[in-house]
């Protein structure tokens, strides 16, 4: 991710890391940087990890990476903005109520597997300090996900494999971000 940034030229570009307060929430490490390539476009990218197991067989480990090219309105790293992003990742996920009807079995079950998928954005950036902003942003769009079916959340039989498509949020973000350049 950090060669991508440094490889372009940078000498009067803006440069900022962020996090995703949400993803914290649900214990997932997650880091993101964005750069400016123009006055009105960025270029951002994410990476989320979780690799925790909770009590009661719960699992929700996962890693995904997300590129978003942004159009900012105004000007970049301020105000409204309009995104295109993908997304990517693996997941290992059991004993789990998931939003959207995602998975009506998953409180039972355990599907392990992978995704691609993408969408549009919508954002908005508030200055909140000479190098601190705050970011809300929220994505709709496609995902495709292949997956194998497990008994249960912990262990169990293995049940088959298969696909799923998904149209709906795609992305959910409340950002804490430090512009450093």
């Amino acid at each position: 991710m950090l060669l991508l940034f440094f490889a372009l030229p940078l000498s009067a570009q803006k440069v900022a890391i962020k996090t995703n307060l949400l993803y914290d929430l649900t214990t997932t490490i997650n880091l993101g940087a964005e750069v400016r390539l123009a006055p009105k476009w960025t270029l951002d990218l994410s990476g989320n990890y979780n690799a925790w197991s909770f009590k009661n067989d719960k699992k929700w480990k996962h890693w995904m990476a997300q590129p978003e090219a942004r159009y900012w309105l105004c000007e970049a790293f301020n105000g409204h903005f309009l995104g295109l992003h993908a997304l990517g990742g693996q997941y290992n996920w059991g004993g789990l109520n998931m939003p959207f009807g995602l998975w009506d079995d998953l409180k039972t079950h355990r599907y392990e597997g992978w995704y691609v998928g993408g969408g549009l954005v919508y954002g908005y950036q508030w200055l909140i300090g000479k190098r601190w902003n705050l970011e809300a942003s929220i994505g709709l769009g496609y995902v495709r996900a292949g997956y194998d079916r497990y008994d249960c959340p912990h262990c169990g039989e293995w049940r088959g494999s298969g696909k799923k498509n998904y149209i709906g949020p795609t992305k959910a973000a409340v950002s804490l971000i430090y512009v450093i350049k």
